[in-house]
């Protein structure tokens, strides 16, 4: 709202799922606006004849930036429109500009529950360190994104590694990094298929992920767990909830979330948590294994969902007491837990990869072999037929 208590004028347009907001510049207020239905009456002060005709131009604009991006055949997104229409052609958008743009796209995804919130803090957080670095390295708040070469992503990764601050510490590791910089380069393929640059500089980049051990409990350590008498309320509602996502396979996250409808009966009257990964959005249904029915059966009708929510944050505080409390000296956090169930529940009991896989609602099998390399146990199962041939 100006000055005057007018309001700002936006144009909604829609194209196959999608939608975008797009400023006109033009103000009215919004008694006026109802009273000629939206400008459709007959109009009789002069202001409102300028603005309709503004807006009659403006809408003749559009359509002509339509037609004009659809004959060019490149693709049509409303955001290239948008940027067509605030003048950002493709040699003008800039680096933050793209991020933003990717950003406001993935929202939507969080919005519809197709992606997790956790993710999209994560490409905000991307954002925030890429504005750093400009600031540092350029002295600039941003740069057209024809200003990335070699040498700036390589010296982004360097930022990133050991000068950016973060809740105190200064640097970031390995794997964060090239997550980061792989964020970078899905953002820019986003602007890249919606026609707003013409190529993807971070096609450049290839760092690697170091793959580390999974952090899992042994059966004793899960026992320990189970049965160690906890009498603070909040240390048993997180106790509870790892223990659940270690017979599961969801992350807090998702566990929280689970509702009445998410347990389905099948044909031998086995319950089934049927649902799908907020993170990727791919299917993990999984049988109700007994520890786990006796953890929804606790806290049922207690809260709207099967569990009480508790953050990520919270839970990984509160794991490092409870660890304490049972003597265990591993890290515990809540990717534990999923580790967890798949190697000591699923695949150290002989259940299958490829049904491990598809519990822990995995991509491709290949995410889950990595769990199937710490564990010693199949090596040895497998080891010991070797030994009694030999013997």
């Amino acid at each position: 709202m100006n000055w005057k208590n007018e309001s700002p004028v936006y144009v909604r347009l829609w194209h196959e799922h999608d939608s975008i907001t797009i400023a006109t510049g033009q103000y009215i207020t919004k008694e006026r606006w109802d009273f000629t239905n939206k400008l459709r009456s007959v109009l009789r002060m002069d202001k409102e004849k300028t603005l309709r005709r503004s807006l009659d131009a403006f809408q003749l604009a559009i359509e002509k930036k339509y037609n004009e991006i659809i004959r060019r055949d490149e693709g049509f997104s409303l955001a290239q429109l948008k940027n067509e229409l605030n003048g950002k052609t493709p040699d003008k958008i800039t680096v933050l500009e793209i991020l933003e743009l990717h950003i406001n796209f993935f929202s939507r995804k969080v919005n519809h529950d197709e992606r997790s919130r956790a993710t999209l803090s994560k490409y905000e957080r991307s954002k925030d360190l890429l504005s750093n670095f400009i600031r540092e390295e350029h002295q600039k708040n941003d740069i057209g994104w024809k200003s990335i070469s070699g040498n700036f992503i390589n010296n982004l990764e360097l930022f990133l590694r050991y000068q950016s601050t973060f809740k105190g510490h200064i640097g970031i590791r390995n794997n964060s990094t090239v997550k980061y910089m792989r964020m970078y380069k899905t953002a820019f393929n986003y602007a890249l298929k919606s026609g707003l640059i013409i190529k993807n500089p971070f096609d450049l980049y290839e760092g690697k992920v170091f793959e580390t051990d999974a952090i899992y409990l042994t059966p004793e350590e899960l026992k320990t767990i189970e049965t160690e008498v906890i009498t603070a309320g909040r240390l048993v509602k997180t106790r509870d909830i790892f223990i659940f996502c270690c017979y599961t396979g969801y992350a807090p996250a998702d566990a929280s979330a689970l509702r009445e409808e998410n347990l389905v009966l099948d044909n031998n009257d086995d319950l089934w948590i049927l649902a799908n990964r907020t993170k990727t959005s791919m299917h993990e249904n999984v049988p109700l294994l007994p520890p786990a029915y006796r953890i929804i059966n606790k806290y049922k009708h207690l809260q709207p969902t099967l569990l009480p929510a508790i953050s990520n944050q919270k839970m990984n505080e509160y794991l490092k007491e409870i660890a304490a409390l049972c003597g265990i000296k591993k890290k515990l956090t809540w990717y534990t837990a999923r580790h967890t169930f798949a190697t000591t529940v699923t695949l150290g009991n002989g259940i299958r990869i490829e049904n491990v896989s598809s519990m822990m609602g995995h991509a491709n099998i290949l995410q889950t072999q990595h769990y199937a390399k710490v564990l010693d146990i199949n090596i040895k199962e497998d080891m010991k037929k070797l030994m009694d041939k030999y013997r």
